[in-house]
């Protein structure tokens, strides 16, 4: 179904976050495959899109949306069918969706992979700092421990039966880390392995990945 809807970007774990959720949710949308540090986010054209030069970038009609996780909430809310995707429609339910959302870009995300990213797959860029590179991961594994209890509470998703938009922020979190030769625990590659199953997500990963 067409609803006027173009994503920018392709090529990292978060903008195959965009693409796996519109795909989930069975929307058409444009595509522009720009890439991360190519030059292209910095022309003028993508500028006034987006001054912060970073991808993905959503638009919907007249509507500009940038940063991962606030586009898979905003589609999912927008878009979804509340039977086939968790979408709480009262606010404590949804700051408990957005408490795991939250946690998930801030300690895992950011706070622990792109820092291996900055200084491992980027040092020459940032430098090399291996000690930092370390305790990264270490980090990242700890608050994978404090998660393992939501994961192994039964459901095959964080959120019981339903697929949500922390499940894509999780997941991608965790393919980033085997790319980054973070182990997982068992919890955690069970977890990987039914919802790596979903025909969006292996639709994402040929869309997102296909250069």
């Amino acid at each position: 179904m067409a609803h006027d809807l173009t994503l920018w970007g392709t090529g990292t774990g978060r903008t195959m976050r965009a693409h796996w959720m519109l795909l989930e949710l069975g929307l058409e949308y444009e595509f522009h495959p720009i890439q991360a540090r190519s030059g292209e986010t910095h022309t003028e054209e993508f500028r006034r899109l987006n001054p912060r030069h970073k991808i993905p970038v959503l638009r919907h009609g007249q509507f500009v949306l940038t940063e991962s996780a606030a586009i898979i909430q905003y589609l999912s809310e927008t878009f979804a069918d509340s039977k086939e995707l968790y979408v709480p429609k009262n606010a404590t339910s949804r700051a408990t969706l957005n408490e795991w959302c939250y946690f998930i870009v801030s300690e895992l995300d950011a706070g622990s992979l792109y820092v291996v990213r900055r200084h491992e797959g980027l040092k020459h860029v940032y430098g090399e700092a291996p000690g930092a590179v370390e305790e990264a991961k270490k980090y990242f594994l700890h608050n994978l421990e404090a998660m393992a209890s939501r994961v192994e509470s039964g459901g095959p998703h964080l959120f019981g039966e339903r697929f949500s938009a922390a499940d894509i922020l999780l997941m991608t979190c965790l393919d980033w880390a085997m790319s980054s030769q973070i182990a997982l625990p068992g919890p955690f590659l069970n977890y990987r392995q039914r919802v790596r199953q979903r025909p969006a997500y292996r639709a994402a990963l040929e869309r997102n990945f296909a250069q």
